[in-house]
């Protein structure tokens, strides 16, 4: 690893510029929705105060101890993973399976410099569940007990066929870095603020949680504090430097506040885009994905070859709010690489193609066995 200098982060972000005017005009457009006279100013606000509550405080707490222990311990699974040899498949689909995308960037990385097989990125690629992992561990445990281990069999089994059928790798190394992000260095103003109101806004969650909803934390009102909460992830959101991941040697507080606002401002989104539906254009979304239920499985596989982890969060919300069943979501769990299919597209288009292919195979026959043989499985 060579990470850059501590705050210096833009240097190699060229279009920075462009792609922070395009998540500022994002907030700004939340911004005048959350204030819009009448009904719609009422339900977005609404929405954006329960996404806060009802999500992002449970994913930013799982981040945090997610994180904390890894900076804890040091861990660093890429140092071991090219001294493994045949132990590489089932290393790469562990740390597929750890949440967030941290793990499988990091195998693709090493896959890139020639230091490990091409069937361990497409274990990596099978197992990671990407940000969505974070969701679902916070929101629906018994879920994510079930989706981790299924997509981590996958991905060894996967691993192991491609390595057998592969005589030829489709490696092209050449010298490259494994840095997986560009460096923040320490923590900053804004995430104190974050974690400063995520303490009230957890214990206002958590009160939901078990019906025993609380009115005021600290003489604040619950809903000012959901949407403060809110407002800052998405300002991380919205100035952030990073391409969604994060750094392993950045702070544990630093990497929290950075990857809750990414999935905050889908799980936002999917929320905003579920209730103006059913509001403003009386759309019964449960009873539309119903009549077309023996197609969602292939949906969900589908939107896991979308790079990136936001429209995988879209589709775990879906799936914790009963619009689409757990077919739906074990099939996106196992097709979709999250924000791993970024370095790989850079590093190697061709192997990503391939290996995002790959993906869909075990994704159809996991999502369909569950869909035929255990319909109501979660539901």
């Amino acid at each position: 690893m060579h990470p850059s200098s501590p705050i210096n982060v833009l240097a190699d972000r060229p279009n920075w510029p462009r792609r922070r005017g395009k998540r500022l005009a994002v907030l700004a457009v939340l911004i005048v929705l959350a204030v819009w006279p009448g009904s719609l100013g009422d339900v977005t606000r609404e929405q954006i105060g329960s996404a806060y509550l009802g999500v992002s405080v449970f994913v930013a707490i799982t981040l945090f101890l997610f994180y904390f222990i890894e900076e804890w311990f040091g861990l660093n699974f890429a140092k071991v993973i090219g001294r493994a040899g045949r132990a590489q498949v089932p290393i790469a689909a562990m740390m597929g399976m750890l949440p967030g995308c941290g793990g499988a960037v990091m195998v693709v990385s090493a896959y890139s410099v020639g230091r490990i097989s091409f069937g361990s990125v497409v274990a990596t690629l099978t197992a990671t569940m990407g940000d969505a992992a974070f969701l679902l561990i916070a929101t629906k445990p018994q879920a994510a007990a079930v989706v981790l281990p299924v997509s981590f069999v996958a991905g060894i089994i996967s691993g192991w066929i491609v390595d057998f059928i592969h005589h030829k790798e489709l490696s092209d190394p050449r010298g490259l870095s494994c840095e997986i992000s560009p460096r923040i260095g320490r923590v900053r103003s804004i995430d104190w603020t974050f974690l400063a109101l995520l303490l009230p806004g957890f214990v206002i969650g958590g009160a939901d949680l078990v019906n025993h909803p609380i009115g005021t934390v600290a003489g604040m009102p619950s809903e000012w504090i959901g949407l403060a909460g809110a407002a800052i992830a998405l300002l991380i959101w919205a100035t952030s430097p990073l391409d969604g991941i994060t750094n392993p040697t950045d702070p544990a507080i630093t990497r929290m506040s950075e990857e809750t606002g990414v999935i905050t401002v889908w799980v936002i989104g999917a929320y905003l885009a579920y209730e103006y539906a059913a509001q403003y254009f009386a759309l019964d979304l449960p009873a539309l994905f119903h009549t077309i239920a023996p197609l969602l499985p292939l949906i969900g596989v589908l939107i896991g070859f979308i790079p990136g982890c936001g429209p995988q969060i879209v589709v775990a919300t879906l799936f914790v709010s009963g619009a689409v069943p757990f077919a739906a979501l074990i099939g996106n769990s196992i097709s979709n690489d999250g924000d791993a299919l970024f370095p790989a597209i850079a590093l190697n288009p061709k192997a990503a193609l391939v290996a995002t292919i790959y993906t869909g195979i075990p994704a159809l026959l996991v999502a369909y066995g569950f869909y035929y043989f255990a319909p109501g499985f979660m539901n």
